[in-house]
């Protein structure tokens, strides 16, 4: 049954040593969780336990700091053995046995896992240390190879049993239970309460305390959360407008793909921001030297998998992000739990595709509460706060930096040049900013935020199904030039030349479910290219042709063969083929690139940096930067 929840009182009152009590006091914890002051008085009776508890409510120091009041610290032998899924959480614990035990003369601690050397365990086990937190597999492999002492331990704990069991650890966990000695006492923490979960507590637990805390109550109450609606091919711009306007420290995004680790994180890099992919392809090294840095304030930003993140806790995290919105609820609440950890406050962000507006309301159900809607950040928020950022930093310069050298020049430029100190003021000023424009343009329709842009549209789903038949018709039916997105009409004049057009091949197709709105989307907003620069769209069952301008930059090229749509990579490549053969509906003939014979198969346009009539349609949109 649920234990009643303990009224609020301090570390000393539960029992723990003082110097234990003081070591907490000191890492700055006033009073215990919840969890905390239901677990501690069990554990350090010896009780048995059976804990439900969401992350980030505080239970590891609900088992570490009594089993550490238990420890006999002149026994020279493993007494406490705490099992992980993963090794990213087997850390965690171990460092917070570390900081809890700081006091504590002679107490040791080790994580052992897979993916770290033998060499340096085996070292480590030979110093005997009293604590030893570890994954199943590595446990086991020491176990075998005799390398683990366990005739005294007097404490197992289950962390996170049914990850476990999800994993597949089963059995392991199974054959663990009887390698150890009878009689000893068995912590088990989960977030849920599966059959699995009970079967484990009816055959291994011997008369638990059953702790249970609800996640309404610890996790989501400290955390300030809302969702934002953005299609698809607009998801990066909403993205960095939000990290441009919110004040974080650490921040953590979270994808589905271990591909879409590396990409966002380029992505974002693009943009400016310190920020690296975190995923399970990565070694246990670079993992550890990652998250060292986001630690050490080295490193701002963490694009990662639900994997790769779990047991994650980086102080320095205050906002959580969902790039991708987790299919099950339950995944949500541990993203989430990242921050706002243990009484602190928090901060998360989910971007939900209109299409996804069932599984928003999934987690809501989950959490047993609303997620608010929240406007994305406009253009003019975004030129006001850089305009802020732009004065303070010139106020900053004016106070601390010596001028002296660059008041003369300017009075030389003004004497020499004739011009007005306000008119050099506003040039240098525009040179400054050219990167990173001050004075932003809304170029997001409201299509883009999962608005409908005709009010009177009292059928959405119709229209929806009706787009849809739209965008699958032939693209030779369309008017040439048809607009992709209501917001890029162009007159006529300005719509660029099919004479200036090549054709480029995409490697996703019809068997993909492609649309051409889609490869519009995500060609114009990963190069940057207007819209309306963008020409023919053919659909074939494994690829699409599409027309674009000669000329292309080999950087964005470069770019554009690794982005994706409906899963699939572009690996855009030009198509050096007779166009009427590719595109030949239109009756008409489009001139062939012309070839150097010094060099064949290259495009000579592309080779003279050929520059169309109507400027560089590849130029950055208005406050967007491109970096390969």
């Amino acid at each position: 049954m649920d234990t009643p929840v303990a009224t609020s009182v301090g570390f000393d009152a539960l029992g723990l040593s003082p110097i234990i009590v003081e070591s907490v006091l000191k890492l700055g914890y006033e009073s215990p969780t919840a969890i905390q002051s239901q677990c501690i008085p069990h554990l350090l009776a010896g009780r048995d336990l059976l804990g439900q508890a969401q992350t980030g409510t505080g239970k590891t120091a609900a088992f570490a700091l009594p089993l550490l009041h238990r420890l006999d610290l002149n026994l020279p032998r493993p007494q406490v053995l705490v099992l992980t899924p993963t090794r990213e959480l087997a850390l965690q614990v171990a460092e917070a046995f570390q900081r809890y035990a700081n006091g504590l003369g002679g107490f040791h601690v080790l994580p052992i896992y897979g993916g770290q050397g033998y060499g340096h365990q085996l070292t480590q086990l030979k110093r005997n240390p009293q604590v030893i937190v570890g994954t199943p597999g590595r446990v086991i492999d020491h176990i075998r190879r005799g390398t683990l002492n366990l005739e005294a331990i007097r404490t197992l704990v289950l962390d996170e049993a049914d990850e476990m069991l999800n994993m597949g650890f089963a059995e392991d966990i199974d054959w663990i239970f009887d390698q150890l000695p009878p009689g000893l006492q068995v912590a088990l923490f989960s977030a849920t309460m599966p059959p699995e979960i009970r079967r484990v507590a009816q055959q291994r637990l011997v008369d638990p305390v059953e702790v249970k805390i609800t996640a309404e109550s610890e996790t989501v109450e400290t955390i300030d959360q809302q969702h934002c609606i953005v299609t698809r091919p607009h998801k990066l711009d909403a993205l960095t407008r939000i990290m441009e306007l919110e004040v974080f420290d650490g921040l953590l995004i979270f994808v589905r793909t271990k591909n879409a680790t590396l990409e966002l994180a380029d992505l974002l890099k693009a943009h400016g921001f310190a920020a690296e992919p975190l995923n399970g392809d990565m070694n246990q090294e670079l993992r550890e030297r990652t998250i060292e840095r986001l630690k050490q304030g080295q490193l701002d930003v963490l694009v990662a998998t639900d994997v790769a993140a779990r047991g994650l806790d980086v102080e320095r995290i205050t906002h959580v992000i969902n790039y991708d919105i987790p299919t099950d609820p339950a995944a949500y609440v541990h993203r989430i739990g990242r921050t706002g950890r243990a009484g602190r406050t928090g901060r998360a962000i989910l971007l939900v595709e209109p299409r996804e507006r069932n599984l928003l309301r999934s987690i809501e159900r989950t959490i047993r509460r609303r997620i608010p809607a929240m406007e994305l950040p406009s253009a003019a928020a975004l030129s006001q706060s850089r305009i802020d950022r732009f004065i303070a930093e010139v106020r900053k310069t004016l106070l601390e930096q010596d001028l002296d050298f660059f008041y003369r020049l300017l009075a030389r430029i003004n004497q020499e040049q004739e011009i007005e100190m306000l008119d050099l003021a506003a040039a240098l000023a525009y040179l400054n900013q050219r990167e990173r424009p001050l004075n932003i343009q809304e170029d997001l329709p409201p299509a883009a935020f999962g608005r409908r842009q005709d009010a009177s549209d009292r059928q959405p789903r119709q229209r929806e199904r009706g787009a849809k038949r739209q965008e699958e018709r032939s693209w030779s039916e369309r008017p040439r030039h048809a607009d992709r997105f209501a917001h890029e009409r162009q007159p006529r004049a300005e719509r660029t030349a099919e004479s200036d057009l090549v054709p480029y091949r995409i490697e996703v197709g019809r068997q993909h479910g492609v649309t051409p709105r889609e490869i519009v989307g995500a060609i114009a907003n990963e190069s940057g290219l207007a819209g309306r620069y963008i020409g023919r769209i053919e659909i074939h069952e494994d690829h699409a042709l599409v027309a674009l301008p000669a000329g292309m930059p080999r950087e964005i090229l470069q770019h554009l063969k690794r982005v994706h749509i409906r899963g699939q990579a572009l690996r855009i490549r030009p198509l050096h083929a007779q166009p009427e053969t590719r595109f030949a509906e239109d009756g008409r003939n489009r001139p062939r690139p012309q070839e150097n014979p010094a060099r064949p198969g290259r495009d000579e346009t592309a080779e003279r940096g050929f520059k169309p009539a109507w400027g560089n349609p590849f130029a950055p949109l208005p406050g967007r930067k491109f970096r390969p």
